[in-house]
């Protein structure tokens, strides 16, 4: 503890160096520490923090103040304070010293949820100075710890899903990036972001979902707000992109493909992505049928995904074995028999189509029903 004078004078001399406007902070936070408000002085401190023109007293703050009642007070702000002070640590290596020592301090039974706060802060500092491997085990401990919890704070998820979502990133495992970008996203308010931001994690998200051999459902991330954001000239094409797999429109496809080579993930996996054109092709065409009609010559499989006769086997086969469709192939008569088409999000035009559909059923159950009427006759009880 810090004798108290030696308080009001470091306060004192603090309040001297901060903006004109942010000096009666000061004294509200020498109040309630010599009151021992310990709550009050924690919100006044991360509000003060939180004000950009107090980022060069954050350090001096954090190391000559806080740290000597950091035991009396919630030990998640407590890091929050921490993570902004570290913020102005001059490079990455004295951040990471600085969050060690945080990490450290706040281990303790009763404050695991801090402890994974600061310790994932640590491993994006590692993820920046490219220690990807320190990164990944300090990731594993604090998931580990996470999945103990019957709930925590949703920042401390939220930081946990975006800094899971960078280290996929660096690693280039599309599928595990988007999976926790989105559910990093779906810890956090989108108005916190700037449009620039938002931009940038829609467009990564974007080319995830195209690029990734795991993912053939963009349905969570085409019903996303966040993608409202490439409604741009710039970034317009790629949200199209998007919405052409989803619907398996080659012809759209074609017209947009001069653009892929804007981003170079898309150009390098040009080859992929018209498989994967082709396989979400396939699976439309088999979804606009009745059930009753799914059995389709290979003829018509590769007029309507326009992929070459011989490929259309090995392209039905790969459906398959993703789990996009169910059903058998007969060879020798080159038919596929499809029983089963993995749902999707379903665009206006496909909702449509639907629509016509489910007339087509009730007018089908109706004939039926007159049909039965009239066979039955009188053995049929009105």
């Amino acid at each position: 503890m810090m004798d108290p004078e030696a308080v009001a004078n470091f306060l004192s001399e603090q309040r001297e160096n901060a903006p004109e406007d942010l000096q009666q902070s000061f004294l509200t936070i020498e109040d309630y520490w010599d009151r021992k408000l310990w709550h009050q002085l924690t919100d006044v401190l991360v509000e003060y923090f939180n004000t950009p023109d107090s980022a060069s007293q954050r350090l001096p703050l954090f190391r000559r103040f806080i740290l000597s009642f950091s035991d009396k007070i919630n030990q998640l702000k407590f890091v929050s304070l921490g993570l902004l002070a570290a913020s102005q640590c001059s490079d990455g290596h004295e951040r990471l010293s600085f969050l060690t020592d945080l990490t450290k301090k706040v281990n303790k039974p009763a404050s695991q949820d801090a402890y994974v706060y600061a310790l994932v802060a640590a491993s994006d500092v590692k993820l920046r100075l490219q220690d990807l491997a320190g990164a990944r085990k300090d990731l594993d401990s604090a998931e580990s710890i996470l999945e103990s919890f019957d709930s925590v704070e949703t920042e401390v998820h939220a930081s946990f899903y975006r800094t899971n979502a960078s280290y996929y990133q660096a690693k280039a495992e599309f599928g595990s990036y988007y999976k926790n970008a989105l559910l990093y996203l779906a810890c956090i308010d989108l108005k916190s972001l700037t449009l620039e931001d938002a931009q940038s994690r829609a467009y990564d998200l974007s080319i995830a979902a195209l690029i990734s051999d795991s993912i053939y459902n963009f349905g969570e991330l085409l019903l996303h707000p966040i993608l409202d954001s490439l409604n741009t000239p710039e970034h317009g094409w790629l949200r199209d992109l998007l919405f052409a797999f989803n619907r398996g429109d080659l012809y759209a496809y074609n017209v947009l493909e001069d653009n892929i080579s804007k981003a170079p993930l898309l150009d390098e996996h040009k080859t992929f992505l018209w498989q994967k054109i082709s396989l979400a092709a396939l699976t439309e065409a088999v979804f606009r049928r009745p059930p009753q009609d799914r059995a389709m010559t290979f003829q018509t499989i590769s007029q309507e995904t326009k992929v070459q006769p011989h490929e259309i086997e090995i392209l039905i086969m790969k459906a398959l074995s993703l789990g996009l469709l169910k059903g058998s192939i007969d060879q020798v008569a080159e038919v596929a028999r499809i029983n089963w088409v993995q749902p999707k999000v379903l665009d206006m035009k496909q909702i449509d189509n639907m629509r016509l559909r489910l007339k087509d059923w009730d007018s089908s159950v109706n004939q039926l029903g007159n049909w039965i009427e009239g066979v039955g006759k009188d053995v049929w009880a009105a």
